[in-house]
């Protein structure tokens, strides 16, 4: 007889459903597991065979086979060790043979029969609930698990011990409940910063729209600081973006205690992260810092020293919203729908933009040129916001704190993005939530100007020499100013503030 437990195999942020084939049948003592195993799933056999003996149980001395069914979808993690164990219980009559029908079985088991948490445990109980299924987990996780929905039913235990006394009717395991990070009060304020308006102002736009911001400016400047308090104006997560954040946080084992945040992300890798650490891969093709950045800013610090085929690997998500992973044995798709906040020096030593300032290595307009010529031009064409950040002056920072800090930035753009939210879902496009997000096909409805409006934008276009893309992306950011001052049309001053973000962006291209 074949016991049957269904469990999981992990495709990107998808759970893709597996059938664990448990047979205990007369024959030499052995204990195989088939079914393209990797060397986790491989040695899930030493912890089974550990736990159960933990337990009170031994496996009989008889030919023992686990099929991992599909045949030919590779099966890697050590969440299978749960559903093995759990087969051969039902196996040999240790637990009810049909306790396991009708529920999904994931959890990595201890020496001492304990289960530990896993990876995916939330895109595993949201697949199980499509199929109508119970989940069977650690208890570390039952919390993520909860988030599913609130009719699945959830066993989530601390030892294999539990479970069988559970599946007896001696035990009751209570369904967990969902449960949230206390959001922590920051003491990052954009009070802190001390002049810098017109940064300021460019870091509200980015935040209400969106939009991607590119800062250049002396080393010192506050370029950094800024960004830093990026995240202090941010809306939180809504629910649906809460479950997307929370899935890629569930694959890539970034989730603590069981319990979700609504705090947007803010990834912020070293200018020496390698191209899969960046985009997602390795062996099993993990997401990278662009996924787990996804709903939230990835902050890229001295953008010109990361290397530039990994810089211009970000042009697709940064165009698309989504990345895809490709492998020898791996293909998956993973969201990738950031806000890019940049930071760099004009020129190697960084002082190229300060008044008298004389460079040694050669004339400043071609040491400029050549430091920024690191950065493509493609991929500076999707910037929608370039700013020029001058150094503080010692006056500045003698002054009293500004009275504006970020609670009152947070409450212009929470209204601005709430005008965003409901305009999309007028047009019936639910899943778009800016202006930055906003299909092309749509612009000229959403962003229509006025004569004066229509005049500059045409000329500029020929003066600047603007692409399609850097056409749509002005309109985009022009649209995102009219929500911050409550206008339904775009007007000239909006274009024209706009426009000027372009400025330096095209003074780069012509210096590069």
């Amino acid at each position: 007889m074949v016991q049957r437990v269904s469990t999981v195999a992990f495709e990107g942020i998808e759970a893709r459903a597996v059938d664990v084939q448990v047979q205990v049948a007369p024959g030499l003592p052995a204990f195989a597991i088939v079914g393209l195993p990797d060397k986790a799933v491989s040695e899930a056999r030493e912890r089974v065979r550990s736990a159960l003996i933990a337990s009170g149980l031994a496996l009989p001395a008889r030919r023992i086979t686990v099929n991992l069914a599909p045949a030919d979808l590779p099966k890697e993690g050590s969440h299978y060790d749960l559903p093995i164990a759990l087969g051969l219980m039902a196996a040999i009559g240790a637990i009810p043979p049909d306790a396991l029908s009708g529920f999904t079985v994931l959890g990595e088991l201890g020496l001492d029969g304990s289960i530990a948490a896993v990876a995916g445990v939330l895109p595993a109980a949201i697949g199980a609930n499509s199929r109508e299924e119970g989940l069977i987990c650690p208890a570390a996780c039952g919390a993520e698990a909860a988030w599913a929905s609130p009719d699945i039913q959830i066993v989530a235990a601390q030892s294999l011990i539990q479970l069988a006394n559970h599946f007896r009717g001696s035990q009751v395991l209570s369904r967990p409940t969902p449960r949230v990070h206390e959001a922590t009060a920051s003491t990052l304020d954009l009070r802190d910063i001390k002049g810098q308006e017109s940064a300021k102002r460019a870091l509200e736009i980015a935040a209400a729209g969106g939009h991607h911001l590119l800062m250049m400016g002396s080393p010192g400047a506050g370029k950094s600081m800024l960004a830093a308090r990026l995240p202090s104006i941010l809306p939180p997560l809504s629910p649906s973006e809460l479950l997307e954040v929370s899935m890629i946080a569930s694959v890539a084992g970034e989730i603590r205690d069981g319990a979700l945040t609504a705090q947007r992300p803010f990834r912020s890798p070293h200018h020496s992260a390698s191209m899969a650490a960046l985009t997602g891969g390795g062996v099993r093709a993990k997401p990278g810092e662009i996924s787990l950045a996804h709903q939230g800013v990835l902050f890229l610090d001295e953008l010109p020293e990361f290397d530039p085929r990994v810089l211009d690997s970000l042009r697709q998500p940064l165009e698309n919203g989504t990345v895809a992973v490709s492998r020898a044995n791996h293909r998956v798709t993973y969201p990738a729908r950031f806000m890019l906040i940049a930071a760099m020096n004009p020129c190697r030593c960084g002082h190229a933009f300060e008044p008298g300032f004389s460079c040694k290595r050669n004339r400043i307009e071609r040491c400029t040129a050549d430091y920024q010529a690191r950065i493509s031009g493609p991929l500076m064409d999707r910037i929608d916001l370039r700013i020029e950040v001058p150094a503080v002056s010692a006056a500045d920072l003698i002054l009293p704190p500004p009275a504006e800090g970020s609670a009152e930035v947070a409450a212009r753009v929470a209204a601005a993005r709430d005008i965003q939210a409901a305009r999309y879902a007028a047009l019936g496009l639910p899943n778009i939530r800016t202006n930055a997000e906003a299909p092309a096909a749509v612009l000229e409805t959403i962003a229509q100007t006025d004569s004066a409006g229509t005049k500059l934008l045409r000329e500029a276009s020929e003066t600047m020499r603007l692409s399609a893309r850097a056409y749509h992306r002005i309109l985009r950011v022009a649209r995102t100013l009219a929500d911050l001052d409550g206008a339904d049309n775009i007007t000239r001053l909006h274009l024209a503030e706009a426009l000027s973000y372009r400025a330096l962006a095209d003074d780069l291209q012509r210096a590069a």
